[in-house]
């Protein structure tokens, strides 16, 4: 049997041989092109949080724990290119807390986006935009921040830019 298998794969080459060879400029072709592709992944998630509400107790501060969960939708796409963006969105659903020393309730609210694009250079934005909103007048604690980075084709870091605040209203 072992003795065929060389002289079935000849016989199989044999139509080949009366065509005319292909000029290899003719043969040479671009690389297999790539199909679009997308990904979309939405999930909640169990998350507690641990945060210092300065502006809670008469301004003495509270340290309060949240509870409840965080909903992440989270969506790749890549394209015929071969780049890739991934964007994110996380949103507290039924986040709350008790605050240890007043009593006051807080619920926290708000979203935090990002999107990465990953290709020759590389960017990176972020807004967060948080609150915990309490009970009472004055103690609702609110943090915002937004934050990028540039790379250029060459990968050398061209812009980076932070801001980061908190407000208690």
């Amino acid at each position: 049997m072992n003795s065929l298998l060389p002289l079935s794969f000849l016989i199989c080459l044999l139509p080949a041989c009366d065509r005319d060879p292909v000029a290899p400029e003719a043969a040479t072709q671009a690389g297999p092109s790539l199909a679009a592709e997308a990904i979309t992944e939405n999930t909640s998630i169990p998350f507690d949080l641990y945060v210092n509400i300065s502006c809670a107790n008469g301004g003495a501060g509270e340290d309060v724990v949240l509870s409840g969960n965080l909903h992440v939708l989270t969506h790749l796409t890549i394209s015929a290119a071969g780049t890739a963006t991934i964007k994110t969105h996380f949103q507290p659903q039924g986040l709350t807390g008790l605050g240890p020393v007043t009593g006051d309730r807080y619920r926290a609210t708000g979203v935090t986006q990002d999107i990465l694009h990953l290709a020759v250079g590389e960017t990176y934005t972020m807004v967060n935009n948080f609150r915990i909103i309490g009970q009472r007048t004055g103690n609702n604690f609110l943090v915002h921040e937004t934050f990028h980075y540039t790379f250029n084709a060459n990968g050398t870091l061209t812009v980076v830019h932070d801001h980061y605040s908190t407000e208690c209203k």
